[in-house]
């Protein structure tokens, strides 16, 4: 697949399936394939090694309807090993963080597919531009609930030769909580892609106590086994009112080694202190592809964040990572 095109097919795949995904069974009308990841994780900050392993089952299915509509479901689920957190400088372990990560049902035609149920956001596939790590990055990424992964959301997808479009809407579930997003992005021929977009949420009993907004853009450039992006990001509202950063992005493959690197910043415009930022870091990480569904991992970030947030900001961590998907 032409590099250029990568980002088109990230996209598409958000209401279509996973990549590596096996069909096991087709007729003339229909077909269901299941999919999903196997990836151990060990991160080491501070001298304590966590285990983040991790597992995603995915399923999908497609049946035909007409000859250019067509009905789909999709389902995945993560289970994570058992996580610890340090307390009065004791370990102590907490309970996997399992969920629901998609689960939607709907139809599509040439025209594009609308989808109903946990599905993600249209601001996902803008922060896809630099969000490339192995394990760190996207810290300047960070999407309002109607902009990410929700529930109770309705979403229109559309693919029209290189021009990508989004838009999707989440229902007040309980949560006083109600809001949309809606995204675009184009690649040219060249290798040269664009994408921008934008969501706001109302929150409160009422929906009137706070409205969050927020706003991405995004660039990026491949050519030859090289590949640069850069991501804007500007929010209004939000936990820190008036937040601004960015992530800058680049990769380089080397046959079935693939090295890359991200730096990201993100700061709140209304704290006077420049010192407090809420993200300041670099991350490199080298990944080989022993083959096409196995990879091993080698991740590093520089935090050099001042603030200290629940003991957690600068520790620099390494993370060590084996992956199989199917």
């Amino acid at each position: 697949m032409n590099k250029n095109l990568i980002a088109l097919a990230v996209a598409a795949a958000t209401l279509s399936g996973a990549a590596q995904a096996a069909e096991v069974y087709s007729d003339e009308t229909s077909s269901l394939a299941i999919g999903g990841r196997i990836e151990a994780r060990a991160a080491v900050k501070d001298g304590d090694v966590t285990d983040n392993t991790r597992t995603r089952i995915n399923i999908g299915a497609k049946s035909d309807i007409t000859d250019s509509v067509y009905g789909l479901g999709f389902f995945e689920r993560e289970f994570r090993a058992g996580d610890s957190v340090k307390i009065d400088g004791e370990s102590i372990n907490v309970s996997p963080k399992d969920e629901n990560r998609k689960l939607y049902a709907g139809i599509g035609s040439d025209y594009g597919q609308v989808v109903y149920g946990k599905i993600d956001g249209s601001l996902g596939m803008i922060t896809d531009f630099t969000d490339i790590m192995a394990y760190h990055g996207n810290e300047a990424g960070g999407k309002i609930n109607a902009a990410d992964r929700a529930s109770n959301s309705l979403a229109y997808i559309g693919s029209f030769d290189n021009l990508v479009v989004k838009a999707n809407y989440v229902f007040d579930n309980g949560s006083k909580e109600d809001g949309y997003s809606a995204g675009a992005m184009y690649t040219l021929d060249m290798g040269l892609g664009f994408g921008a977009g934008y969501a706001q949420q109302e929150t409160g009993a009422d929906k009137t106590d706070k409205t969050e907004k927020q706003a991405f853009a995004a660039i990026s450039y491949a050519i030859n086994d090289f590949y640069f992006a850069g991501l804007y990001q500007d929010s209004r509202n939000t936990a820190a009112e008036k937040v601004r950063g960015y992530e800058l992005a680049a990769k380089y493959t080397m046959d079935k080694l693939v090295f890359t690197g991200t730096f990201n910043y993100l700061e709140d415009k209304d704290n006077s202190n420049s010192d407090d930022a809420l993200a300041n870091s670099y991350a490199v990480d080298a990944t080989y592809y022993f083959t096409n569904n196995f990879r091993t991992y080698a991740s590093y970030k520089l935090d050099q964040a001042k603030t200290d947030v629940a003991g957690e900001r600068n520790k620099d961590e390494f993370v060590l990572g084996a992956r199989y998907d199917f």
